[in-house]
């Protein structure tokens, strides 16, 4: 087999014995790492703390993965501003957390005679969020139902809009 030691040094073809009498004078663990070649490979590792320090990168990887989670928020076509404004409010945190929203537009009674009026609102709030997100495809409409779903901006989207707006406030 072929040995390399604890420092990345090889020690070239040795038989087994040697291996495992090397690995135990410095007190570590002989690990074979690529039984498919000719001769394997063994290394002189810690496998313990080898183990270890794998758990602990994924445990990092996990932890700066981000979850998107689909929020909705309702809205009815005759809103008042007041209403309007602080829904739009949890839309903008929550395309700010890089989550998706659903915005579902509920047609009662008559109001279904007047169908434009729902999909302005929803032009109106695409345009007031657009420096966070974008729709993700036009409206649809579902029975009594009018539906678009927003997604985030990218990070880098975004600073490129801040940037240019900070480029038109020097050029003014």
């Amino acid at each position: 087999m072929r040995l390399v030691d604890d420092e990345g040094n090889q020690l070239g073809v040795v038989d087994i014995r040697t291996a495992v009498s090397k690995a135990q004078e410095k007190g570590l663990d002989l690990v074979e790492v690529a039984p498919n070649n000719d001769p394997p490979v063994c290394r002189i590792m810690d496998y313990s703390k080898y183990k270890y320090e794998q758990e602990k990168k994924r445990k990092l990887a996990k932890k700066k993965q981000h979850v998107t989670h689909i929020k909705e928020v309702r809205f009815k076509p005759r809103i008042e501003e007041h209403d309007y404004q602080v829904k739009l409010k949890h839309i903008r945190e929550f395309l700010e957390q890089k989550d998706k929203v659903r915005i579902s537009l509920r047609f009662r009674g008559r109001e279904m005679a007047h169908k434009e009026l729902g999909f302005e609102l929803l032009k109106r709030v695409a345009n007031d969020i657009a420096a966070l997100g974008e729709m993700e495809s036009a409206p649809t409409s579902m029975g009594r139902t009018l539906q678009v779903t927003l997604i985030p901006k990218m990070d880098r989207e975004i600073n490129v809009e801040k940037d240019k707006k900070g480029q038109d406030k020097d050029n003014a």
